[in-house]
């Protein structure tokens, strides 16, 4: 029997359909992760990852009755990642943003982010006015870099550098070939554990919201966000953060206080 030509144009269709739609396994919250972000996310020697946002998605899918598959992946290719639909979710200390929500969709916010200036020990730079004619250095696409040059006259920097990883970044630094840095506090000050001769030298306090992000119109954002909020109240939120940050949350931040999915960053 010979097929229809709208039969054969239907299974054409189809058969494109399946090549370009990633197949998931049922039962498996996919995330994408930037490998080297500690204390939020980090992959170990082992192979597998471990950090604050780890044990949130960890619980998530639990509570979801599913197992969480982390795929590592450059900063950048994060967004690529969730746009695309080939992850569920996205953790990477990620700053909501009225631009990112144009393409994007995130959780309610779980840790309030500052930023950090890494310095080399005795550098001498311990405020922002330090940064006069200085070459600073910060992640491709991340909020620090959007900040940094939002900032540019202000901060008065004779030179920018963008990094693909955080560990490149910092090398960097601590070998003299830029001055300072901008990143998220809490991951510097967690890198500087581990790398002599480097320290912060200034705080910007900045109020940015920490989420996870999902592709836009995710069916399962509702259900993620509710489990956060369950995970809020309950008290498993609170006792992740203090076994990461080493410290109880604030009474009334963002990672005790129960929110809706956010429509806008503010």
């Amino acid at each position: 029997m010979k097929l229809t030509r709208r039969l054969t144009l239907g299974l054409a269709a189809a058969l494109t359909l399946s090549m370009t739609v990633p197949a998931f396994a049922e039962g498996v919250l996919h995330v994408g992760a930037y490998p080297a972000n500690p204390p939020w996310e980090n992959k170990t020697a082992a192979g597998g990852f471990e950090g604050f946002e780890v044990d949130i998605v960890n619980e998530i899918a639990k509570r979801m009755g599913m197992t969480a598959d982390i795929q590592g992946m450059d900063f950048k290719a994060l967004f690529v990642a969730s746009a695309s639909r080939r992850v569920d979710m996205v953790i990477s200390s990620l700053t909501i943003t009225n631009d990112r929500l144009q393409s994007q969709a995130f959780t309610q916010p779980y840790a309030q982010g500052a930023l950090g200036v890494g310095v080399r020990t005795g550098s001498g730079i311990t405020s922002l006015d330090g940064l006069k004619g200085k070459i600073v250095g910060s992640v491709a696409t991340s909020f620090p870099e959007k900040w940094l040059k939002d900032n540019k006259d202000k901060l008065g920097y004779a030179e920018y550098k963008s990094y693909d990883t955080t560990a490149n970044m910092l090398t960097d630094l601590q070998n003299g070939r830029i001055d300072a840095v901008v990143n998220d506090i809490v991951g510097l000050r967690y890198a500087f554990t581990q790398m002599k001769g480097l320290t912060v030298g200034a705080e910007v306090i900045t109020g940015e919201k920490f989420a996870m992000m999902m592709p836009k119109g995710s069916d399962k954002l509702e259900k993620v966000n509710q489990i956060i909020s369950d995970m809020k109240t309950d008290g498993t939120m609170a006792k992740l953060y203090k076994k990461w940050m080493g410290v109880e949350p604030d009474a009334g931040s963002y990672t005790v206080t129960p929110m809706p999915v956010p429509t806008s960053a503010d």
